[in-house]
């Protein structure tokens, strides 16, 4: 069909897949102006509008409002630096959905309370900075006046949101933010920190610390289904002492296996495990490996021979 065929408004609507009062709607808007009118004062329009018309359609199928869309197919901004712009603002509506939705996975599945619902959803809005400033001040709490020595373990400890996480990685830092919030997680990981800097206080260079000792050492056993009252529980124990007994410095007797004790039920805590599980999926790491089974054989056999 050449340039110069006109079409009336109804053709017009067909040839573009849109309904005639929308095409009126665009024309009445001046977005696509008719070409002329008929003898009986129709409106007529060429085949520019067909392009016309499916360029506003393409335009607002993205969400692009009216104003914005005038200004590209009249030729006043062009069509990239629109697109450009678009991308963005959709960048940040994606984020702004994943994260309500990330709030509401973890209200349906936790069963909270408006208030919590309400605690999750700021938590979740925090800039990065504000992430920062929120985990900082629980590692100062936790590692402040400590020997610098530790800065390695506050490192390894640090969550770093990545700038497009994942659902999982956004329900995980919502969990893991409410835990450095709570007081009293902070005085456990600070009293771990201490334990940890207390028994290396006699080591020179690196070497494993109580909990990997007892996971080394115990290990074989579990795999073997072997139990913490049975006999062959005994060569375990006097290793796992004899070993932790050099890293303090101190006599394998009856108060080193207390101070042991302490160490590992301290460890064992259920939150370390679970702030640890949270950093690694926030963090985009491997899981990590679950000492806990190990540390409850072990602290049961060793109390059991100690009292």
């Amino acid at each position: 069909m050449d340039g110069g065929t006109l079409y009336p408004i109804g053709e017009l609507a067909r040839r573009t897949g849109l309904t005639v009062k929308a095409v009126r709607f665009y024309s009445d808007r001046g977005i696509v102006p008719p070409t002329g009118r008929s003898p009986a004062g129709y409106r007529l329009y060429d085949t520019g509008a067909v392009a016309r018309l499916a360029l506003v359609r393409t335009l607002r199928d993205l969400g692009l409002g009216l104003p914005t869309i005038r200004k590209v197919v009249d030729g006043e901004l062009s069509l990239d630096q629109v697109a450009a712009a678009h991308a963005e603002a959709l960048a940040v509506q994606i984020r702004v959905l994943r994260l309500r939705r990330a709030v509401s996975t973890a209200v349906a599945r936790r069963g909270s309370t408006p208030e919590e619902t309400d605690l999750m959803h700021r938590l979740a809005r925090l800039t990065e900075d504000e992430r920062r400033r929120l985990t900082g001040d629980f590692l100062d709490s936790v590692f402040g006046g400590l020997d610098a020595g530790l800065a390695g373990i506050r490192r390894t400890m640090t969550p770093e949101l990545p700038d497009d996480p994942e659902d999982e990685q956004i329900e995980a830092w919502i969990e893991l933010a409410e835990m450095v919030r709570d007081p009293e997680f902070g005085r456990l990981t600070r009293r771990m920190a201490e334990q940890h800097l207390a028994d290396r206080a006699h080591v020179d260079g690196p070497r494993p610390d109580a909990v990997a000792i007892v996971r080394d050492q115990v290990a074989p056993a579990l795999a073997a289904g072997v139990g913490s009252a049975s006999p062959r529980a005994d060569a375990i124990i006097a290793t796992v002492t004899a070993r932790y007994a050099a890293l303090v410095g101190r006599p394998d007797d009856t108060a080193l296996r207390s101070r042991l004790l302490t160490v590992l039920e301290t460890a064992a805590d259920p939150r370390r495990q679970t702030y640890l599980r949270l950093l690694a999926v926030v963090n985009g790491w491997p899981p990590p490996h679950d000492p806990t089974p190990a540390l409850t054989w072990f602290t049961d056999a060793l109390r059991t021979r100690t009292s």
